[in-house]
């Protein structure tokens, strides 16, 4: 089993990279909303969606989505995106994990208010839509290669971070209804972590403090994006999202994180005018 984690792993990373690299923006946007598509379908059943028909369905309005939102930031006038149009959006998506926070905190209790397929299917659109939005917006901006990198290494700081300290120090638990593995002090040592990488990046590529105003939130973000996802995967009784990567189990089981850090990362860089020329 670990061999084949490693080897999915190692293959996944290096497909990104192509992606991340050799792509052109619209390139690289389709490649992502094919990645959305994929975590879109796995989102059906975690919503409830049983039924192969539903499922598609589910899949093509998550396609819409995309399409009127690229519409709407007039992504497919050129590659160049109308900054205001894209702060509306990342301002909604951020309010909407805000809500989330609310309702990871309050499980099991809060199901009563996000159970029904209804709310999931509209929760999976606020988590997968402002996602691609933000990738393929950081994706355009100057060095926005190394944005999307960035927001990656913040992610993997927070986990390693928690892994490591919460294994060493875990006592409290973070949200035992949600994630029973996870404790206070790993989520610490994982913002340590990323307030480190920060520093480091900040005052070794550009950004100085102000990157620290921009990864300490993208950072808390990515943890409540791995915990939305064992929630809702709780209340519907699944292991993992999916089956599709050998080791790995689903798509969004590898970025959940992703989902609410790229968004927050998004729109700290919009509103701190942070640019990595």
């Amino acid at each position: 089993m670990l061999k084949q984690r490693v080897i999915t792993a190692i293959g996944l990373a290096l497909l990104f990279l192509g992606v991340l690299f050799y792509l052109s923006v619209i390139g690289f946007a389709i490649a992502i909303a094919l990645v959305v598509l994929l975590a879109s379908w796995e989102w059906a059943n975690m919503a409830g969606l049983k039924a192969q028909g539903q499922r598609l369905l589910y899949v093509l309005g998550v396609g819409v989505a995309m399409a009127l939102t690229g519409w709407y930031v007039d992504f497919w006038a050129g590659d160049v995106l109308d900054g205001s149009s894209v702060r509306t959006v990342l301002l909604v998506a951020c309010t909407w994990w805000a809500v989330a926070l609310l309702w990871v905190q309050g499980y099991p209790s809060s199901s009563v208010l996000w159970a029904h397929p209804l709310v999931k299917m509209v929760m999976g659109l606020l988590v997968l839509v402002p996602t691609w939005l933000s990738l393929v917006f950081l994706r355009g901006e100057p060095s926005g290669e190394w944005l999307i990198l960035l927001v990656v290494l913040v992610v993997v700081c927070a986990d390693i971070g928690a892994y490591f300290s919460g294994k060493t120090f875990g006592k409290r638990k973070l949200a035992p209804e949600v994630s029973p593995g996870k404790s206070w002090e790993g989520f610490w040592g994982g913002f340590i972590c990323c307030l480190l990488l920060a520093l480091i990046v900040g005052f070794t590529f550009g950004g100085g403090w102000l990157l620290l105003a921009v990864i300490a939130p993208t950072a808390l973000a990515s943890v409540l994006g791995d915990l939305l996802e064992s929630m809702v995967k709780r209340q519907r009784g699944l292991k993992d999202s999916g089956q599709l990567l050998p080791g790995h189990g689903g798509i969004l089981d590898r970025v959940d994180s992703i989902t609410a850090a790229a968004p927050v990362f998004s729109l700290a860089i919009l509103l701190s005018g942070l640019s990595f020329q």
